[in-house]
This record gives C-alpha cells, structure tokens and sequence, in this order.
C-alpha cells in the first residue's frame, strides 16, 4: 500500500517518469544488490531524461518545420553540389547562434536549401535552443493579418526574440513598401542579439531590386550580409530529380 502511495504522489507530482522506474525497481529482483543512493540515482536519471526528451519535443514542435525528419548527418555531399563537409560540421556545433552569426544558404529550387536549414534548426534544438521556422511569404501574410486582429506585437516579438529563426523562400517576390519595413524591423531587433538562416534563390546583389526602396535595401542588407556565412550549393540535378522525389520533400 504505501509502494501504491508513492507511486500515486509521484504521478500527482508530474514525475511520471519517476513513478514508473520505481515501480519497476518494485518488480526487479536484479536492482535489489544497489545501495539506496544508487537505486535513488535511477529514479532521477529516469524523470530528467523523460524531461529533457519532452523539452525537445516541444521545440520541434513549436519551430514549425516544413521537414521536421532533416538531419545533418543524413546530408548527401555530391561532389557536383560543392558542399564543405567540414565547415557544415562547425554550424552544426551551433557556436554560429551564440556568436550571433547569421547563415545565408543559396541555391535553385530543389536543391536543398529548406532541408539544409531544418537540419542546423534542429541540431540548435537539440542543444534546446528555440527555433521558429517560417516561409517568408506566409510569414508577412501572417503579420497583415495579425495587423487587423491586435496581436500584430505579440507575433512580432516571437520573431525577434527566438533564438534562432529560419526565413526560407527569403525574397521569393518583390516587396511592398509596408512589408520592407516590417523585415528592416525583424532584421534590425536580431541584429547581433539573435541568429537568422535565409534560404533564397537570389545571389545577394539581386535582394536590392526585390525589398525595392533603396534605403531600406540598403538598411536590411547591411544587418544581414556582413554577419552572415553564406553556403552556395550547386549541382547538375536537383534533389527531387537525383532521389525521384516529389516536392514536398527535398532531402538534403
């Protein structure tokens, strides 16, 4: 009865976890040669893993990506894509987000910018880093329509103050007057205090003519660029082409 009442005030605790390794001592005869401190020592390992797993369930789950399956390690280094294995290995360490460095990630469509980017969000999450992931398009429709519904603020300080935000299909299309000085505001508060990946088919000389006043163009680009490292990859095929994939899915 009281093993019974433990286990029930464990549980009321939100130590689940706990609760179930210590039924299972309850039942291990092979656990019964370990000092209490050893035994305890389990009990805590098992709620702080349960913990920590659940803690980087709810990054990933709150980053929003489009591939949440991306892993670094699954990248595919094609000679013809021009990848530096090595440099990719030092991005994902993630000292990049705590130097506040930005990453600049180039290529045509289907080449694997998107699956790049989700990849070194998720190695960020597992350092249990917050990462929100966001389609540059959507992203300005969602502040137009966060505008006229009063939580324009709430979701603009969710861009600016995540540790790390991926903008992918960055200035697919031209920008309006109102939306440059949006992206001017978000690039402008992570200067130097957060991290940004800008996944885009552009070469940076051409981002002028897509924000459009030149002020602010000049304004973004400068917030951007000069802290930034920038990956080019190229290749012969895309990936959709070379794994016969559709396009919801661009594995690295």
């Amino acid at each position: 009865m009281l093993n019974n009442n433990t286990a029930s005030k464990l549980r009321e605790m939100k130590m689940s976890a706990m609760a179930r390794s210590f039924e299972n001592q309850l039942s291990g005869i092979e656990l019964a040669s370990l000092s209490f401190e050893e035994r305890f020592g389990l009990l805590v390992d098992a709620e702080y893993t349960a913990r920590k797993n659940n803690r980087l369930k709810r990054l990933i789950r709150s980053a929003g990506y489009s591939q949440p399956d991306a892993a670094l390690e699954d990248l595919e280094y094609h000679a013809d894509r021009h990848l530096d294995r090595s440099f990719i290995a030092r991005l994902g360490s993630c000292d990049y987000i705590g130097q506040k460095h930005n990453v600049i990630i180039l290529g045509a469509t289907g080449s694997g910018k998107t699956y790049l980017a989700s990849a070194l969000g998720l190695m960020a999450n597992r350092s249990f880093m917050t990462v929100k992931y966001a389609r540059l398009p959507e992203m300005l429709g969602e502040l137009a329509v966060a505008r006229a519904e009063g939580s324009y603020r709430k979701l603009m300080k969710a861009y600016k103050t995540v540790q790390l935000l991926i903008l992918d299909e960055w200035l697919l299309s031209p920008l309006r007057d109102a939306e440059s000085k949006e992206l001017l505001e978000i690039v402008e508060a992570r200067y130097k205090r957060g991290s940004t990946i800008f996944c885009s088919q552009f070469e940076v000389g051409g981002w002028h003519e897509k924000i459009g006043d030149p002020t602010l163009a000049d304004a973004i680009c400068d917030r951007i660029v000069h802290d930034s490292y920038t990956i080019v990859i190229a290749g012969d095929d895309s990936m959709r082409k070379r794994k016969g994939l559709t396009a919801s899915f661009q594995k690295g």
